[in-house]
């Protein structure tokens, strides 16, 4: 009987495939990932601000790049709220996105 590896990374496993992040802006890339997924009415919205984020701008986004929390949220990673909430994580191509676009120093683009 062999036993599973509980040390296997995940980009090993699964990669990322035809995931082109050689031209990431907030404009053409990181907005519509918020659009779709973060500002739908009720959640980070400007009218409901859920937990006292409003992501329908760059000012928005940018802030919490900036601390740290876009990416542990979306990453799921301990000690940050798992967004978006009541779905499954993000695909991996549209979270190397986002980090493209942090790792840049989320310019306003």
């Amino acid at each position: 009987m062999f036993a599973g590896c509980y040390y296997d990374h995940a980009e090993e496993l699964y990669p990322i495939g035809n995931c082109d992040v050689s031209n990431v802006t907030y404009s053409g890339t990181v907005s519509k990932i918020m659009s779709s997924n973060c500002t739908t009415s009720g959640c980070h919205d400007a009218a409901t601000a859920s937990g006292g984020y409003a992501l329908d701008s760059y000012t928005g986004v940018a802030n919490i790049a900036q601390s740290g929390q876009l990416m542990g949220s979306v990453k799921h990673q301990s000690g940050y709220s798992a967004m978006p909430q009541n779905t499954t994580q993000l695909d991996a191509c549209t979270i190397s996105k986002l980090q493209t676009w942090v790792d840049a120093g989320w310019p306003n683009n």
